[in-house]
Parts: C-alpha cells; sequence; structure tokens
C-alpha cells in the first residue's frame, strides 16, 4: 500500500501533456532528422498511421521538409516557420528548439 508521500506525488503528476502529438513529433525530428515513422509512433505511443498523418501535416503546412535519401526520408525542421499561436504571432519555432537547448536536452540543437 503506497505511503501518504508517494500519494501526495502522483496526484502532481498531470494526465496531459502540454505538447501535442504534432509538436512532440516536430521535436522528435529536430533530435534525430533521420527518424522512421515506427519509432516516432512508438516513442509517442500512438498508432503508425496516426504518425504519418501527422509528418504529412507538418510537411504540408512547411514545418518540416523531406527529403528522401535511399530507403528512407530526411526530415529538416523550418525553424523560422510561426508556432501558430492564437494569442502570440510573433514567436517562431527556432524559439521552442532554443529554450528546450538551454534546457540541456542534447538532442535538440542549439540555435544562433
Amino acid at each position: 500500500m503506497p505511503n501518504d508521500e508517494t500519494t501526495d506525488t502522483l496526484r502532481t503528476v498531470p494526465d496531459f501533456r502540454f505538447l501535442t502529438n504534432h509538436g512532440n513529433t516536430l521535436l522528435l525530428v529536430a533530435r534525430d532528422p533521420t527518424i522512421r515513422i515506427r519509432e516516432i509512433a512508438a516513442l509517442l505511443d500512438i498508432p503508425e498511421r496516426a504518425a504519418q498523418r501527422i509528418v504529412s501535416d507538418l510537411t504540408k503546412t512547411g514545418y518540416i521538409d523531406s527529403e528522401r535519401q535511399g530507403r528512407r526520408n530526411v526530415y529538416s525542421v523550418r525553424s523560422d516557420r510561426p508556432f501558430n499561436l492564437p494569442f502570440q504571432r510573433d514567436i517562431d519555432i527556432n524559439a521552442l528548439l532554443g529554450m528546450l537547448a538551454h534546457l540541456g536536452d542534447p538532442g535538440v540543437p542549439a540555435t544562433d
């Protein structure tokens, strides 16, 4: 049986994600441009078809570019794209990537 301290800790863990699957996919692509759809799906705990749709959405809206190299796709993040927040239009993807790089995420490239 858990003690009171463990119970209190579990209550503070949110049952939601701060970023959508689209946002998390963008971060995964920034971390590893050669990531496969299968890996994205596994890391986000979503079906491969959903991961495929998200990558397609991000490509169609210009947030990532995709280039075929051999049997796999290599992605690049368009960091100049706006975040598309209804309350703040002047934040771009570069700001998010830069913030995460400053937090010590070794897979996210530092921005200039």
